[in-house]
């Protein structure tokens, strides 16, 4: 029978940074005995469960990742690359760096892969709202990559309980798959490293032994292992295998298994029997190899999408000034809030609001739109004064403590990486427009955050200065009354309890 469900297919697991730097080689290091590579392009993408979410969203997919991301630049990152490919981000804190595998490559060869991040760290502690998700899904994928999401008990519980068919792709690191999930599906070696399959035997035997034992153990529906080019066997509950072939295809096999894996589910998601699902998947991995493999497959935004970070410019700005802020105020249990805009020609009325919204916790994080931004936002003229200067004259602001400067149209993918406790926007209070109209709201909701409006000074307006300035009128119109040049009180709306 046929599933019919509303919910968004689910990916949970370990999210990496991939970079694949591509270069020539035309010499060697004079100082050692091996090769230089002088670099010639780079390409970013997420990686692990990230790259799983990628391609399933890229199937069609509504998609949404749980996962663990932490305070730094790699973290900020993987937000806008997961935000461009179309995936929601359930971010969990992630104690540590965000782990990064970089790829050396030239003529289309890898040369030295260069892992870093150092340990694993332990990932925080799933909210309501991801709870809610994973009951609500039309299937779920645990993407495992053994670094510790799979593993958190809260998580396990959840899966445990959804109705949603499950598909674990496991890792010789992580831990068993929760009973009960409707198909696993390890490659050849993870296979017979988990099941602790003895040596002997035929290929087709080996394979079928080591899934038989881990079916068994995991109380699962069934284990398919992956066989490479040659496709995929299939163990249920009966005692003959399904052995699934592959049509020839010939390239870069990295992220065959992630491709594998996300097709598998998605027909799950549409109600396919295990049997049909893995037909699928084969078919669509091997499809992915012969493609070109992952340096094809990946949709444009996420190739070419420009790095949120703002490297440059002073102590408060960019990835690495925010995320350490980020650290230190929740290691000390404190509230982070966050607020966005362009803030070209600085005024009264801005500083006001990000003043209000300082008092509301223990550090601002802003969210300025960059230049091309705010020209795709405003129009070809703005903005007046470029982000680097706008960048400053925010940090230079008492209370700013981190400026963060991102690409996009929207602050959606830096919202999903500071994942502040309070979002703050400055709004006329009087009018009636309130926090619940905002479309950061639902972002906010996924770690349990809350939306605030703020007043705005009466009469300011960027586009009204510009407009004055451009017709010589200097000041004129803007308030006399001392009151009013200090502005009132804060007045705050929440759209939760406990906005403090």
């Amino acid at each position: 029978m046929r599933r019919s469900s509303m919910g968004p297919v689910v990916v949970l697991g370990d999210t990496l940074l991939d970079r694949d730097v591509e270069g020539a080689v035309n010499r060697l290091c004079p100082d050692s005995p091996v090769p230089v590579l002088d670099e010639t392009a780079s390409v970013d993408r997420p990686g692990g469960a990230g790259l799983a979410a990628v391609f399933a969203a890229a199937l069609g997919a509504e998609v949404a990742l749980v996962t663990a991301v932490a305070d730094d630049a790699g973290g900020a990152r993987l937000g806008t690359l997961l935000a461009a490919a179309g995936v929601q981000l359930y971010a969990l804190g992630l104690a540590g760096a965000t782990p990064e595998k970089v790829r050396l490559r030239a003529r289309g060869r890898v040369l030295l892969r260069h892992d870093r991040g150092g340990p694993t760290g332990v990932p925080g502690e799933p909210g309501e709202a991801v709870r809610r998700l994973l009951a609500g899904a039309s299937a779920v994928l645990v993407s495992d990559y053994g670094r510790g999401v799979a593993g958190q008990p809260a998580l396990r519980a959840a899966l445990a309980a959804t109705r949603a068919p499950v598909v674990w792709d496991p890792h010789p690191r992580g831990p068993a798959a929760v009973p009960g999930v409707h198909l696993a599906t390890p490659n050849e070696p993870e296979a017979r490293d988990l099941a602790k399959t003895p040596p002997g035997g035929s290929r087709l035997a080996n394979a079928s032994r080591s899934a038989q034992a881990l079916r068994r153990r995991w109380q699962a529906g069934a284990v398919a292992v992956t066989l490479g080019g040659d496709g995929a066997l299939l163990c249920h509950a009966g005692s003959t295998p399904l052995v699934v072939p592959a049509p020839p295809a010939e390239g870069d096999t990295c992220g065959a298994g992630d491709r594998f894996a996300a097709a598998a589910t998605l027909a799950l998601a549409r109600g396919a029997l295990v049997s049909e699902a893995v037909q699928e998947a084969v078919a669509e991995a091997s499809a992915y190899v012969a493609g070109g493999g992952v340096t094809t497959a990946l949709p444009a935004p996420v190739r070419a999408v420009a790095p949120t970070v703002v490297a440059a410019g002073g102590d408060r700005i960019g990835a690495v000034a925010a995320g350490e802020v980020l650290a230190r105020v929740r290691a000390a249990g404190g509230t982070v809030v966050a607020t966005g805009g362009c803030f070209d020609l600085l005024h009264a009325g801005h500083v006001a609001t990000l003043q209000a919204a300082r008092q509301l916790g223990d550090c601002l994080v802003v969210c300025l739109n960059s230049d091309a931004s705010v020209a795709g936002l405003k129009g070809p003229e703005r903005p007046v004064v470029p982000q680097g200067d706008r960048s400053r004259l925010l940090a230079a602001l008492g209370c700013v403590d981190a400026v963060l400067i991102f690409d996009e149209p929207t602050p959606h993918a830096a919202l999903s990486w500071v994942r502040p406790d309070i979002w703050v926007k400055g709004g006329d209070y009087a009018s009636g427009g309130g926090a619940e109209t905002l479309p950061e709201s639902a972002i906010l909701a996924r770690w349990g955050g809350h939306t605030v409006v703020v007043p705005y000074l009466a009469g300011r307006s960027t586009t009204d200065m510009i407009a004055a300035a451009r017709a010589g009128r200097g000041s004129a119109g803007w308030p006399a009354d001392p009151v009013a040049e200090t502005g009132p009180e804060p007045v705050v709306r929440s759209t939760a309890k406990g906005a403090r």
